[in-house]
């Protein structure tokens, strides 16, 4: 199958993708506990940093189709073009992500709800502004940390990466039940295998 040449789908589109073709293989980037609160039917956990660590496995083991999921999209744009870049040929992304799917009415199966990632990066962002803003009224200087907070957000908006994301993924909290990492490479393996 030729390489696609815009990776983002609308749900319409993952959705007919998903029907006409059932043996493509959905991958969810987020953390284990955003997968356990709200997931596609068949998806496969692969957090976005265990697609780094086995980025060449994935690529010699997929073999077909992969819809990329994360919750708003940009984490699965990030996991396409790493996957693009080491020569898969046919990722896509669910533009809009899980947000967008729920938000269209798509099915999903529901388990323990937990806030977003997304969700929690603005309010510790917002939280260390605010504390830091009520604490220059007695040291000035914590300014300098509001400065950086929103540096350091202007950055990730910049690069599309989210360096306080990436330390919250690592919390207890964002584990879940947990992602057990070999069962899902085994399950890309077996899909890529069956194609």
């Amino acid at each position: 199958m030729p390489p696609t040449t815009n990776p983002n789908i609308q749900v319409p589109a993952a959705r007919a993708l998903l029907a006409d073709n059932p043996d493509t293989l959905v991958v969810d980037v987020r953390t284990p506990a955003e997968f356990e609160t709200a997931h596609i039917d068949g998806a496969i956990n692969l957090p976005l940093d265990q697609v780094d660590a086995h980025l060449n496995r994935i690529v010699a083991d997929a073999g077909g189709r992969i819809l990329l999921i994360c919750q708003s999209g940009n984490r699965a744009n990030q996991a396409c073009a790493k996957l693009a870049g080491a020569g898969l040929a046919d990722a896509t992304v669910l533009d809009g992500g899980m947000n967008a799917w729920i938000s269209a009415g798509a099915p999903v199966n529901r388990g323990r709800q937990r806030w977003s990632l997304e969700r929690q990066v603005r309010l510790v962002a917002g939280a260390i502004v605010l504390v830091s803003v009520l604490a220059s009224i007695w040291y000035p200087p914590a300014r300098y940390v509001a400065g950086l907070i929103g540096a350091g957000l202007t950055v990730a908006a910049l690069t599309n990466t989210c360096a306080m994301g990436m330390l919250l993924a690592r919390l207890p909290y964002n584990q879940g039940a947990g992602c057990d990492v070999n069962t899902s490479l085994t399950r890309i393996s077996r899909a890529g295998a069956a194609k």
